[in-house]
């Protein structure tokens, strides 16, 4: 049994098969998921689990090169902007139009849905490479 990290056994696997520039889509509950991409399901209710808590819990086990949000989510979900800015300074973050960001997600390994219900909360996380702390000395 795994000790931690992502215990879902669904999500650790796509996290563990994904190569450099591959990439996973989180998404809010009224993002449609395109034909043909699998989706991981874990809305409950309303708002539950968070868009945060998904972000974070997947950010903590995956080499996130770079992130990608709709331009729409500036303007119309300040908060979850403000939070990407501050918790993802450090890494690379592009925008595209709400429709660009549509197309993008029909190449992504798979969506996880949360229970988010505040308009715009998705993003793209394009995997990057990770040689451990060994690599490194």
């Amino acid at each position: 049994m795994k000790k931690s990290g992502i215990l879902n056994s669904h999500i650790a696997k796509v996290l563990a098969d994904l190569g450099h520039t591959d990439y996973i889509v989180i998404a809010d509950i009224g993002l449609p998921v395109p034909e043909g991409v699998p989706k991981i399901d874990l809305a409950l209710t309303y708002g539950v689990p968070s868009f945060r808590d998904v972000v974070q819990a997947i950010a903590a086990d995956m080499e996130i090169e770079q992130i990608t949000i709709a331009e729409e989510m500036i303007g119309q979900n300040r908060e979850t902007f403000t939070y990407m800015q501050r918790e993802f300074g450090n890494i690379p973050l592009s925008t595209c139009s709400h429709e660009q960001f549509k197309r993008h997600s029909q190449q992504a390994k798979v969506i996880i849905r949360t229970g988010e219900s505040r308009p715009y909360a998705n993003c793209i996380l394009h995997a990057g490479v990770y040689f451990g702390a060994e690599a490194q000395k």
